[in-house]
């Protein structure tokens, strides 16, 4: 009877500990759902919130740019963003970069905002790039304008083709204006006079004072070349924003003031290939390449100058593409390390050296030439100096180990102190070097323990003289 009463106790025990466990595991499913919902909301709302993409671009326009600018709208367009802030810096670019920006742009589906910070420029291509926004707005003392195009390519524009590339360029921002309701004569005098803006005087809030009155007959612009100079940052212009602008097709568009900035930077891809596309930056990988390769060939087996030469040419090389580098000056360039290198191993007392030197210097002043872009001079001369400074010194190095006197095999035996072992009369051997050798004395006779000088290996002999004392 005992033993049943126990059976039923056990049972009753163990059908409330698996009701206990089933209770607490429902419990915590249902803190964890509850958990679970309330971080959904919170996201969802953080989601649902509209979004202003922000852009920030600061250098020179060239295809880097146009990647990262290409990559920052489309996300914007995908992430279905309330617009697309550019925050523009720059003093000028390519007019290939510039077409491709310009055409994404108008291509967007979203509102594009070009905004150009206080202290900051929106020269040359950038007033293009301004222009052509949906929004474009200027914070107080920022400048636009300087837009005359300096050269198509990588060649020297001829007068011919500067009148023809100004009127190209100066009606292809005409009609930019014209799309969207800004001022088309203003426009057209940053391209033809390199007329250039302060953000009052472009918003039309102030008088014209930067260039020739007499070009636009009116003391202010109307309309003006951009929609808003008041705002000294971002924040401030969204605020601006929320009143409500009207596009150049017609329709308002606003920023809610719930608006959230989201920043779109760089990838470190990106970020790299901007960097080395800046000019300086070119020039001193080209400059280095080819240095790191010369020290290669004048002196094989280091490997590590050749390595590094190698992948600074190959990225100096590239830079050199993406800015449209003349190819001329490149060439130049190759010249003179030619010309370098055949110095090192021929015998003309300077002449390669000096005409190697010239062509370098040609080189640099033209690798540039006919581009938007510039070397910076102190940058160019501390190169050029250091190139003649350490072809000098390799140079130096490989005449002296040249002259120096063989040291070790058989030639370096020759002029070593050897010891008489067998008595010289005048065959017998030595000691030296650490090793045993048949010598043969060319005068006289010398007894074992006395020292005497070789001064000449023949085969398997020495041949031998009394060292002097």
């Amino acid at each position: 009877m005992c033993h049943v009463r126990r059976l039923a106790y056990n049972q009753r025990v163990g059908e409330i500990s698996v009701s206990t466990f089933r209770v607490a595991y429902s419990s915590i499913l249902l803190v964890l759902l509850v958990l679970f919902a309330g971080l959904t909301v919170t996201v969802s709302g953080q989601n649902g919130r509209p979004v202003v993409d922000v852009l920030r671009v600061d250098g020179t326009v060239n295809p880097s740019l146009v990647r990262y600018i290409n990559r920052g709208i489309s996300k914007a367009e995908n992430d279905g963003a309330v617009a697309c802030l550019i925050e523009l810096d720059t003093p000028g670019g390519l007019l290939s970069s510039t077409e491709d920006i310009v055409r994404r742009i108008s291509e967007a589906s979203v509102p594009v905002i070009v905004y150009v910070p206080e202290g900051s420029w929106a020269a040359s291509a950038g007033a293009f790039i301004t222009l052509a926004a949906d929004v474009a707005a200027m914070a107080p003392g920022s400048v636009i304008g300087a837009s005359t195009p300096i050269s198509s390519g990588s060649e020297e524009l001829s007068d011919d083709e500067r009148a023809k590339a100004v009127n190209l360029a100066s009606h292809w921002i005409k009609g930019i204006a014209e799309d969207h309701g800004r001022n088309e004569a203003a426009a057209m005098a940053a391209v033809t006079e390199a007329a250039s803006f302060s953000s009052s005087e472009a918003s039309g809030a102030a008088d014209l004072s930067s260039f020739n009155r007499d070009l636009l007959r009116v003391e202010r612009l109307n309309p003006p070349l951009i929609d808003d100079a008041g705002a000294r940052d971002i924040e401030e212009l969204l605020v601006r924003l929320q009143a409500g602008i009207v596009l150049a097709n017609g329709e308002t568009f606003s920023v809610p003031p719930e608006a959230r900035l989201r920043y779109v930077g760089m990838t470190a891809m990106e970020r790299f290939l901007l960097q080395i596309s800046d000019p300086t930056i070119a020039y001193i990988l080209l400059s280095i390449g080819m240095l790191g390769i010369l020290i290669e060939l004048l002196h094989p087996g280091v490997v590590l100058p050749g390595v590094l030469g190698g992948v600074c040419l190959l990225l100096g090389v590239y830079s050199l593409g993406v800015l449209e580098a003349n190819y001329a000056g490149l060439l130049l360039m190759l010249l003179a390390f030619a010309l370098f290198v055949a110095e090192a191993f021929t015998p003309t007392f300077g002449a390669l050296f000096a005409g190697g030197m010239v062509s370098l210097v040609a080189g640099s002043l033209l690798l540039f030439s006919g581009t938007p872009f510039e070397v910076n001079p102190w940058v160019m001369g501390v190169v050029i100096g250091a190139i003649a400074l350490i072809f000098i010194l390799v140079v130096m190095v490989i005449i002296r180990s040249q002259r120096r006197p063989v040291n070790t095999g058989r030639e370096g035996l020759i002029g070593q102190t050897a010891v008489v072992r067998a008595p010289l009369d005048p065959k017998g051997t030595v000691f030296v070097e650490g090793e045993i050798w048949n010598a043969l004395m060319e005068s006289g006779r010398a007894n074992p323990g006395e020292e005497v000088v070789v001064t000449a290996v023949e085969g398997l002999r020495l041949k031998v003289v009394k060292k002097s004392n």
